[in-house]
């Protein structure tokens, strides 16, 4: 695998020491080339044969060295284990034991085998220049001799083992390593080498001389196993051992041989091969580790190969023990090589005392490293890389990107840390601030670094949640600290890198960056962007990719204001070329609606324009949109430069165009349409052409004379040069304003007149009456030359165009309006009569249709000569002599006005067509409609006489005989009410010619016959002219009259007439509303009398039976109408007659429930009914709404009333068992006077089919809903009970709901029997056997000995019914009766029942715990007044101490179910503690207590004397706790820290007027200026020269300004309740930096005493420091020291220069050389500096 570049990683040195074995030298060995696994380190290797051989010459020899190993085996079997010795070991047994416990120890845990090895082999001692190594060898060659079909060998080069180790390893729980963790052994399971046994069960030993074995079973001579050591004869022998190593190759000092469990062989190799090439990470020994397979099969395994270079760079960090390197590790596995490297922080914490165990007493120190890689971790296949480490990788996979190494207690397994350790729990407590100092050291440590690599070392944030849940707390401290850190980079603009808290740092938008780059590259000088009011974060850090990032750092886009700020400080807008202002047009436009709407981005200068001067201005959005003027961008391009000059014509329009450089960038911008739609939105700008602001122009223009000419002008020449299309232009034209005769502007017009000099008008018309018309008459401007926007106009073009465009126009061209004039209202002479039909001709020719009021003035004017005077044209005729002289003659009694020709010259004739236009009649029948009018109006006027009808009958008559037409003359009179009907005047269609046909129909109609005795006989001469005119004559079926005019009496109903009327339904369509009379009226002969027919019946034989039930039923009387009647059945049914079965059916019915609402049913009637139901039913078709009636109707007289059958039971006797709990509606079936006696019975299947309840079964709701139990359950037997809960049963069958009321009658009384007495169905247990945890006494179980055994078959009724059929589900009624007990058994069985079904009180203060006591009785007392333990006996007084009285289960219990506490619980729930009050203790609310970590606040809050703020700590003499430890408990409850817990309140207000200027060197010294710019100069720091004189100018530059009045600091903390305390300090100084003042407080003189000395400075040196690296806060806290010491030496020359040399600071040239330039008080030399900052 090819190596990766690293962007934390330094350069690599070379390393010569990069082998695993000698130069040249190979592994030897049967094994396959790619069965080795290796770890290895660069800067160590495996000793050489000639270094081994050098070694190995200074020890004994080893025949020698075995002798004594063989010797010391055998005395420990002999001393210790009595092997070979006759007495008895007195030990035995506890050995036995012993092993026995790490028997189970060993197979009870989930020991990793490999770990406790490779643990063992880094606790491990190892001779000077050898580099630590471990192997690991599996083969298939079974060199013990044990049958295995695999071991595994391990070698590793340590001294070997001696006599100690060889002892220990004997013994169980008796380790070397025990009490030397500080000496960095990293064992500690107290298992280590004995975790072999897993997997093997005879382990070898091979070390200095040693050839042991250990079995697993016990040895036959001391029955003990595992730690008897036996020594090993013959096999396996050294040689077999180093066969299998490598002949060549020496074998190194120890060697372990492990003849693999068959069960285990899989394991073991998979262990092997999941060995994490993250081994040696953390390991400070061990730098080589490898993994081999001996393995007769070529295609065995390989595992991974790894070197460790560690090139360590030191760096001490102050105020902290901490220390920085960088590691490499790397990784060779099948010939692929992997490479890392890792920075690695390494820090130490205190061990608070909190967080000591047992198993670390002697540790004092928590070392915590964590590695941060600086690549892609090394990892093996796609396994996951573990998170945590104890030296050893754990299974913990985190999810953070970086590595936590610590020494941490774990699981036996090795695989997790046990998190509910103390210790632990100390150190993932302190990862957080290791992590911080880490992090702050990768990112600010290098001044040099290249700012766009600093985002780069933000990846190690723990971004992601972790995958274990319970280092959530990690991840959130880590959060937490580095939120109140300085370290996120942001943009500066000068070399100084600015870090700032996350909080205070924000975001800009990606397209904002992409604007402000093209700005920069275009030369726009943006200085500083964080001087807009937010600190801006680093471009290079304000990438997509880091977005996880910055979200984790809580970073923020920064406020739309910012952007408003920006553009417009930076002068963007104005700089910028056209492209570029686009664009951040356009980044405004897509942020507009969610981010810059209402925002100040509104108000700021942003859109260009052409003001008047023609000068490049802008508006903000605010203005342009609020504003009555308007922005305007041209449609058209070639547009652009005409409209913006004639803009400077018309200034009313109130317009301004966007520049043309602007609109033509526009044009060729990718997102013109977007921007475009927004500046119309919301800027409100308008898109102008020609036309468009043509029209705004003319919306504009008032009474000023010169626009109008003007605009007149802007159109002729835009029309000439074709700017606007001729419909624009004559859009524009006819809105357009003139100027007429008097020289006013007229805005509305209808027409333009010519001038009335020399016109036809003026002799026809006269003077100009259609001024209110708004006919204008033009003005001589138009017709004179001009110049506007630089366009002349010659004379006489405007006036020629304005006649063209506008229509001016004379008579017989003028349209005239929709108006009179008034020539016309008396005679008019001929030539103008002719000049005015002229004008109508001309009118008519061009299709225009005269107005009405123009043509009504003409069409009624007296100006047209006729045979009777000057009359109107509309009462005018014009005919030939033929019909005139024959109408006349036949017509005496009116006179007819006719044209006089003669007077006209006959030339009337050439305006046939416009006197027809204007009225003038010709035909005709328009001198018989004349006539017709004529007489109407005298009938109008009743002046119609007798004679005038007979006269107009003759002239009917006569127009016949001459063979012309009457139609006109009749239409003009038939349909007025002039003739005279026994009804009064009529029309003539409306009247009647009486005769012997209409002599029935009159006595049922009133009809308006013709009044022959007001005409006399004589009129019945006229019967065709009568006719003609509309009277009818004869009957002619006209059945129609007889229904409209229908009138009815009873008398007058004879038999013809009923006839009549049947005849009037059968041949009318729709006499609807007649029917409707007709049915309302009594007109039909009955039986009964006359009737209506919706009452009457026509009898059938069918239902015949039924009026042996009823009486009085009206039938149709046969009889009176004979058979008349018979053939008019269809038009009887229509009148509502009941005729049918069905309607005879629906009929009886409703008599049925007219008697059934009168209860008059007797028992006769209802045993009738119940006959006749039998005989019909049978029958097809049956009397349907009867039968409903009777099923549906209330008429069964029941117990409870009057129901309906399906509402009434036929009782019998099984229904006697329910009868005690539910009121049930059985039918009255005994003797009395309303009962229907046992007859009833007979009638069972009618009954039943009519829907009445027959049968128990079939009655379940009638049980449901009747339910009322009596007031004593004792009456309620046992089968009443079994039978409700059936009729339940077959309730639920049908349905699943109840009705709404039985729920509460069910369950608010106490019916069901239980062992606790009577009880609701809610307040019951159905008891099952099988749980035998409870017994039927606990509790209120049904009595099943009352009910039987069947009670427990209504399982599923009970639980519908509320009874809890579960017991687990009882725990709640059990819990209730609870307290009724009083035996200790029976409670604590009930406990427990309770305590499995996991129950909770609702009220946990009630008296729930069983005390008992010694009298084998006791008490209930509430759990607030119980603790679960009480080991140091603190409340045993006080309190019940439930561990007396009952197992640990329970206890369990009392804890969650109670909320019973242990007495840590108990001080965590402390609400009050105690404060010291005028002498007195006393409890107050721990919100309005304080923990006093800052002695400055506290002396601050003790003098308010109102009450106390601090917590009481008990005196000396006390026995107590410690201050520390007091402090944590306080903490722990909730008690805040003072410094914590305090607001500062920085505010100053002081009026310059009330304080006096002092000379600066009272204050800043030139030792100050030393110290300041020495401590700016520090290279650690990294500022430049300019910028370090540019900030101590800030000093040289301040006015200082001293006051009486004092200054001080203020301080609030908030208490409970809303309350608030307010305390000030003295400050004696403020520095305004941003008003370049520093103002201070007088003082009296020197100082008096050192406080005030001492105080002085602090407070001088915090305000000077503070106001110098307000950027930079982590450096405030070390130039404040140097400055408070130099203050009380007063700066003195020698005093400062040591002191600068005592922390390693100079004065550089270039800053020795600006403070001679700058001595204070040259006002010269600042001003010189001034210009040089400038």
């Amino acid at each position: 695998m090819g190596k990766r570049k690293r962007s934390l990683q330094p350069q690599r040195m070379p390393n010569r020491h990069t082998q695993l074995l000698k130069d040249g030298e190979e592994p030897q060995g049967p094994r396959s080339p790619s069965s080795t696994f290796h770890l290895k380190n660069r800067n160590h290797r495996f000793l050489s044969g000639a270094q081994l051989d050098s070694v190995t010459a200074q020890m004994s020899s080893p025949a020698t060295m075995a002798a004594a190993a063989r010797e010391h085996v055998e005395k420990i079997r002999r001393e210790r284990y009595y092997i070979g010795r006759v007495e008895q070991n007195p030990l035995a047994e506890d050995m036995h034991q012993a092993v026995n416990y790490l028997s189970q120890e060993l197979y009870s845990k989930d020991v990793h085998f490999l770990m406790e090895l490779v643990q063992n082999a880094e606790d491990n001692e190892y001779p000077g220049g050898v580099a630590p190594s471990l192997e690991f060898l599996v083969t298939s060659n079974d060199i013990t001799g044990s049958g295995a079909s695999s071991t595994l060998l391990i070698f590793n080069n340590e001294k070997g083992f001696s006599k100690s180790n060889i002892e220990s390893i004997c013994r169980v729980g008796k380790s070397t390593k025990k009490g030397n963790r500080d000496k960095g052994y990293i064992g500690e399971k107290g298992i280590g080498f004995k975790s072999v046994f897993l997997i093997s069960s005879q382990p070898h030993i091979f070390s200095s001389g040693y050839q042991i074995k250990f079995n697993e079973k016990p040895c036959a001579e001391c029955n003990i196993g595992y730690i008897v050591p036996e020594w090993v004869e013959s096999r396996p022998s050294l040689s077999d051992v180093k066969q299998i190593y490598g002949c060549s190759k020496n074998l190194p000092a120890t060697c372990i041989i492990l003849p693999l469990k068959d069960e285990k062989v899989t394991a073991v190799k998979q262990q092997l091969s999941s060995l994490h090439p993250e081994m040696l990470l953390f390991l400070s020994k061990i730098r080589q580790l490898s993994v081999r397979e001996d393995n007769c099969n070529p295609r065995g395994s390989t595992v991974s190969e790894i070197a460790i270079s560690s090139e360590k760079n030191y760096q001490i960090r102050k105020n902290m023990h901490a220390e920085s390197y960088t590691l490499h590790l790397s990784a060779q596995e099948d010939g692929n090589e992997q490479e890392c490297g890792y920075y690695m922080w390494r820090q130490k914490f205190p061990v608070k005392p909190e967080n000591r165990v047992d198993k670390r007493t002697e540790i004092d120190e928590w070392v915590i490293t964590l590695a941060f890689p600086q690549d892609e971790r090394l990892s093996r296949g796609n396994e996951l890389s573990p998170g945590v480490y104890a030296f050893l990788p754990t299974e913990m996979v985190t999810n953070f990107p970086f590595i936590i190494q610590a020494d941490f207690l774990l699981a036996s397994s090795r695989e997790a840390i046990l998190f509910d350790s103390p210790w632990n729990k100390g150190i993932l407590e302190s990862v957080p601030s290791a992590f911080l100092n880490a992090f702050v050291a990768l990112v600010k440590s290098r001044a040099d670094a290249p700012a766009m690599s600093l985002p780069s070392m933000f990846c190690f944030l723990p971004v992601n949640p972790s995958l274990i849940p319970l280092l959530e707390p990690v991840r959130s401290g880590i959060k937490d600290k580095v939120l109140l850190e300085s370290i996120v980079p942001c943009e500066s603009h000068t070399s100084q890198k600015i870090f700032c808290k996350p909080g205070a740092v924000a975001r800009l938008k990606p397209t904002f960056w992409d604007i402000l780059g093209k700005a920069r590259e275009s030369g726009v000088d943006l200085k500083n962007l964080s001087t807009h009011g937010t600190y801006i974060l680093s471009s290079h850090f304000d990438k997509s990719t880091h977005n996880s990032v910055l979200a984790f750092l809580g970073v923020k886009s920064v406020s739309s204001e910012w952007y408003a700020k920006c553009i417009e400080g930076s002068n963007l807008l104005k700089e910028v070329h056209e492209q570029l202002y686009l664009e951040i047009i356009s980044f405004v436009v897509d942020n507009w609606q969610f981010f810059f709407s209402g925002t100040n981005m509104l108000s700021i200068p942003l859109l260009k324009y052409v003001d008047r001067n023609n000068v490049i201005s802008f508006w903000s959005i605010s203005r342009a949109s609020q504003s009555s003027d308007r922005l305007c961008l041209v449609s058209e391009k070639k547009y652009i430069s005409w409209l913006i000059s004639w803009n400077q014509e018309f200034l009313s329009s109130r317009r301004f165009f966007l520049p043309p450089t602007t609109q033509t960038a526009l044009e060729d911008f990718p997102r013109k349409s977007t921007v475009i739609q927004w500046l119309h939105r919301h800027a409100n700008v308008e898109s102008a052409s020609v036309y468009s602001y043509g029209l705004t122009v003319v919306s504009s223009l008032n009474t000023d004379r010169r626009p109008v000419i003007a605009f007149a002008h802007f159109l002729y020449h835009s029309s000439q040069k074709g700017h606007l299309e001729s419909y624009n232009l004559a859009d524009l034209c006819r809105v357009m304003p003139v100027i007429d005769s008097y020289g006013n502007v007229v805005k509305t017009r209808s027409s333009i007149l010519v001038p009335a000099k020399g016109s036809k008008w003026i002799e026809l018309i006269g003077t100009n009456p259609w001024t209110n018309e708004n006919y204008v008459e033009l003005h001589a401007d138009y017709k004179s030359a001009g110049c506007f926007a630089g366009n002349y106009t010659s004379e006489g073009q405007l006036l020629s165009f304005i006649k063209t465009q506008l229509h001016a126009s004379d008579v017989p061209f003028i349209h005239p309006p929709n108006a009179s004039f008034p020539t016309v209202s008396s005679p008019l002479t001929v030539g103008n009569a002719i000049l005015l039909l002229q004008w109508i001709q001309n009118l008519k020719t061009r299709r225009v249709t005269l107005p009405a009021r123009f043509l009504s003035c003409v069409q009624q004017g007296s100006w047209l000569m006729t045979s009777v005077g000057y009359k109107p044209p509309n009462e005018s005729f014009l005919s030939n002599s033929e019909w005139s002289n024959l109408l006349q003659d036949g017509s005496s009694f009116v006179d007819i006005p006719m044209i006089d020709q003669q007077f006209y010259q006959n030339k009337l004739h050439e305006y046939k067509e416009e006197l027809k236009e204007i009225g003038v009649r010709f035909e005709f029948r328009d001198a018989s409609a004349y006539i017709g009018s004529r007489l109407m109006s005298m009938a109008a006027s009743n002046m119609l006489t007798r004679e005038n009808v007979y006269a107009l009958l003759r002239l009917i008559r006569f127009l016949q005989q001459k063979v012309l037409s009457p139609s006109e003359l009749i239409n003009h009179v038939k349909d007025a009410r002039w003739m005279k009907s026994t009804l009064g005047y009529m029309s003539p269609a409306s009247c009647i010619v009486y005769d012997s046909e209409w002599a029935v129909a009159s006595c049922i109609s009133n009809q308006p016959f013709l009044d022959v005795k007001f005409y006399g006989e004589d009129i019945l001469a006229y019967k065709p002219e009568l006719k003609l005119l509309g009277v009818l004559v004869g009957f002619e079926n006209n059945y129609q009259l007889v229904i409209d005019n229908f009138k009815f009496s009873s008398a007058a109903v004879t038999c013809d007439a009923t006839v009549l009327i049947l005849k009037c339904i059968r041949y009318v369509s729709s006499c609807d509303d007649f029917l409707k009379k007709l049915k309302e009226l009594k007109w039909l002969k009955t039986s009964m009398g006359f009737r209506a027919p919706n009452e009457s019946f026509l009898l059938e034989p069918e239902w015949e039976c039924l009026l042996k039930v009823f009486d009085g039923i009206p039938v149709v009387d046969v009889g009176f109408y004979e058979s008349k009647i018979s053939s008019y059945k269809e038009e009887l049914k229509k009148t509502g007659l009941i005729i049918r079965f069905e309607e005879a059916s629906k009929a009886i019915g409703n008599i049925f429930k007219k008697m059934v609402l009168k209860s008059s049913l007797t028992k006769v009637t209802v045993l009738a009914l119940l006959a006749s139901y039998r005989q019909l039913r049978k029958q097809s078709p049956i009397p349907v709404e009867l039968f409903n009636g009777m099923r549906n109707e209330k008429w069964l007289r029941t117990s409870l009333g009057f129901r309906s059958p399906s509402d009434a039971i036929l009782y019998d006797e099984e229904w006697k068992s329910l009868s005690p709990i539910a009121d049930l509606p059985f039918i009255n079936d005994d003797d009395s006077h309303d009962g229907l006696s046992k007859e009833i019975h007979g009638y069972k299947h009618e009954l039943k089919g009519l829907g009445v309840t027959t049968e128990v079964k079939d009655g379940a709701r009638f049980v449901i809903s009747g339910l009322n139990f009596p007031k004593h359950p004792v009456n309620i037997s046992a089968a009443t009970v079994l039978s409700l809960l059936r009729s339940i049963r077959s309730w639920l069958a049908c349905t699943t709901k109840f009705p709404k009321d039985f729920g509460e009658r069910i369950s608010s009384c106490r019916w069901l029997r239980t062992t606790l007495g009577y009880k609701c169905p809610d307040e019951s247990i159905l008891f099952d056997r099988k749980q035998s945890y409870i017994y039927k006494e606990d509790g209120p179980f049904i009595d099943e000995s009352f009910y039987g055994s069947e009670i427990a078959s209504f399982k599923d009724v009970l639980a519908e019914i509320g009874a809890i059929v579960d017991v687990r589900s009882g725990h709640g009624l059990i819990a209730q009766h609870l307290r009724n007990h009083k035996d200790s058994a029976t409670i604590s069985r009930i406990y427990m029942y309770l305590k499995e079904c996991n129950w909770e009180p609702m009220d946990k203060k009630s008296d729930w715990i069983w005390i008992p006591n010694e009298r084998e009785s006791g008490s209930w007392v509430s759990p607030r007044s119980c603790v679960l333990h009480d080991p140091d006996n603190l409340f045993s007084r006080q309190l019940h101490v439930l561990g007396k009285y009952y197992e640990g289960k329970l206890l369990d219990f009392f804890s969650s179910a109670f909320g019973s506490k242990n007495t840590e619980k108990l001080l965590s729930g402390c609400v009050k503690v105690p404060v010291c009050v005028d002498g007195k203790i006393i409890l107050s609310q721990k919100e309005d207590v304080f923990i006093p970590d800052d002695l400055l606040l506290k002396d601050l809050f003790d003098k308010f004397d109102k009450e106390s703020f601090f917590i009481w700590y008990p005196s000396c003499s006390l026995p107590s706790v410690s201050l520390a430890r007091l402090n944590n408990i306080y903490g722990s409850i909730g008690v805040r820290a003072i410094s914590k817990a305090v607001e500062k309140n920085n505010s100053f207000t002081l009026e310059d007027r009330s304080c006096r200027k002092v000379d600066q060197r009272e204050l800043l010294s030139v030792g100050l200026l030393q110290i300041v710019l020495a401590f700016l100069a520090d290279p650690a720091l990294d500022i430049s020269i300019e910028e370090r004189h540019r900030m101590v100018s800030w000093l040289l530059n301040v006015v200082v300004l001293e006051t009486d009045r004092p200054i001080t600091v203020g301080y609030r903390v908030n208490l409970s309740g809303g309350r608030s305390v307010d305390v000030k300090a003295s400050r004696m100084l403020r520095w305004e930096r941003v008003n370049a003042k520093l103002y201070t407080q007088r003082r009296n003189g020197a100082a008096s005493c050192y406080k005030e000395k001492i105080v002085f400075a602090t407070n001088f040196a915090d305000e000077i420091a503070q106001g110098l690296l307000f950027e930079m806060a982590d450096q405030i806290t070390s130039l404040a020291e140097l400055i408070k010491i130099g203050s009380l030496v007063d700066f003195q020359e020698a005093a400062v220069e040591y002191l600068l040399r005592s922390r390693n600071l100079q004065l550089f040239p270039e800053d020795e050389a600006f403070l001679n330039a700058a001595s204070l008080g040259q006002s010269p030399c600042k001003q010189k500096f001034l210009v040089s900052y400038a």
